[in-house]
């Protein structure tokens, strides 16, 4: 059952990330502008997140087992809307309906994890897998996307979903038990909308405000956002039986947990997506060598997850989530004060340093998460972990790739406009160009590219130990995930 479940999961992990290394390809094939080449890669999780809430509950309510598989379905069908796109809007289209798929996914894989293993320490060594599978998942996707797009053309990156959907579909309907939950309330499908619109207004703000410039919109959308979600969770609270229990989150451990989450997925996320444009248009490697060299991440975060058991049984939350997270800043750190050009060992550091950081934090997080919940609010716990893992990769791309896209255009000034809105245009024009005035237009983008990634190194750094301070000022002295305080 365990293996059914991480297959799919590994899927939705994976599509976070692979199209870090196809989009140089993506790009020539398409054409889509800087913000569409943006949206392309976060849409989908930003859409993921803001549907977790719901379908979280829609599960315990109507059957894990059967929102999971029609997940499966749904994200199968979106696979080919993606893969057969001859347009950006297109393929932004079947980014948006993986993340659909993705949203009915992912909160079951946790919530059925939380209804089969009743042991306490089980549950812990197979959220321990769960989440190496999910970490790892985001970090062999350029590796695997640079394989499919060498070979295949970037469309192979979603074709290569097909058949895990056929044979995890086949395995579902034979292994998984069917598990919901009597005696809820009916759906509140008005607070579902409110769900929804909140945490996608949210996101959508943020990503806008910190891409540089924002207009009086921008701003209004980011505190819309925030409205709605204060007007979701007063409605909750007057709920006998809530979408979210935002009650959970006066449990200090609960909301450290849920902030660890988020914090790691944004660094890895973001990591990731700048380090492998990183890889391809400044040192020239190719998509599959590229993703090769992204792999340090997927292993280390594999042995952190793996680790954290072990870890949990032995030491606090509180010292493991500090662990975690200050791997997570000790990594950005490295990248921060490596000298220019940044070179590629310097870069292994920093994506082992992440990478563990991030499986030791994201295990125990999603521990706590899950062990604070009864299992008929399982949905709750699943949707609240998923929600922010799948808002924090968004977020990641959005907000420091935002900070990076805009210290890169201010190095760039009195370059041609192309050049100055990406790497991709400094790349693309060198390429049109040509001779001695292209190699310059290239030249300039590639440092503009390293001096902007030391920038947004240094932006990561202050972010994260920020919030490592206050998850660690939240988390209660003595407290585990297993058995509360002792």
């Amino acid at each position: 059952m365990l293996a059914v479940l991480c297959a799919s999961l590994l899927l939705v992990a994976m599509d976070a990330t692979i199209l870090n290394v196809a989009l140089p390809s993506l790009i020539e094939d398409l054409q889509p502008g800087a913000i569409a080449q943006l949206w392309i890669i976060d849409v989908y999780g930003l859409v993921l997140g803001g549907l977790l809430v719901t379908t979280g509950a829609i599960g315990d309510r109507y059957g894990r087992k059967r929102l999971f598989l029609w997940g499966i379905v749904v994200f199968g069908l979106a696979s080919v809307v993606a893969a057969t796109s001859a347009t950006t809007w297109q393929l932004i289209a079947g980014r948006v309906l993986l993340g659909i798929g993705g949203a009915m996914i992912m909160p079951s894989t946790l919530s059925l994890i939380r209804n089969i293993f009743t042991d306490a320490r089980e549950r812990a060594r197979a959220i321990g897998i769960w989440a190496a599978v999910a970490g790892a998942g985001a970090a062999i996707g350029p590796l695997v996307g640079g394989v499919l797009v060498e070979e295949y053309g970037w469309s192979a990156a979603f074709w290569v979903n097909l058949p895990v959907v056929v044979v995890t579909v086949a395995a579902g309907l034979w292994l998984l038990p069917e598990v919901k939950d009597l005696g809820h309330d009916r759906l509140d499908w008005f607070g579902a909308v409110l769900s929804v619109v909140g945490i996608v207004a949210l996101a959508w703000g943020i990503k806008h405000v910190a891409k540089g410039s924002p207009t009086a919109v921008d701003f209004l959308v980011l505190i819309g956002g925030l409205l709605v979600l204060a007007l979701f969770a007063r409605r909750q609270l007057g709920l006998r039986d809530p979408l979210l229990d935002v009650r959970l989150f006066r449990n200090r451990a609960f909301t450290a947990a849920a902030l660890a989450i988020l914090m790691a997925m944004l660094a890895i996320g973001a990591a990731l997506f700048l380090l492998s444009l990183w890889l391809q248009y400044v040192h020239g490697y190719s998509p599959s060598e590229a993703g090769l060299r992204t792999l340090p991440a997927a292993l280390a975060m594999l042995a952190g997850a793996l680790l954290a058991p072990w870890l949990m049984e032995r030491i606090g939350v509180r010292a493991i989530m500090a662990l975690g997270l200050g791997g997570v800043v000790t990594g950005f750190l490295v990248l921060a004060l490596s000298p220019e050009p940044t070179t590629y060992g310097y870069v292994a550091v920093v994506l082992v340093t992440l990478g563990l950081g991030d499986g030791v934090a994201i295990t125990t997080a999603s521990s706590v998460l899950v062990s604070s919940v009864p299992a008929e609010r399982a949905g709750q716990a699943g949707a609240v972990s998923e929600t922010s893992y799948e808002l924090g990769v968004g977020l990641g791309v959005a907000l420091l790739g935002s900070v990076h896209g805009a210290v890169y255009a201010s190095h760039m000034a009195g370059q041609p406009a192309q050049a100055g809105e990406s790497i991709g245009g400094a790349y693309e024009l060198a390429q049109a160009v040509g001779g001695s005035t292209g190699r310059a237009v290239l030249a300039a983008g590639r440092a503009a590219f390293d001096s902007a990634l030391t920038t947004t190194a240094y932006v990561s750094v202050g972010i994260v130990a920020v919030v490592t301070l206050l998850v660690v000022a939240l988390v209660p002295r003595g407290f585990h995930a297993t058995g509360g305080q002792h």
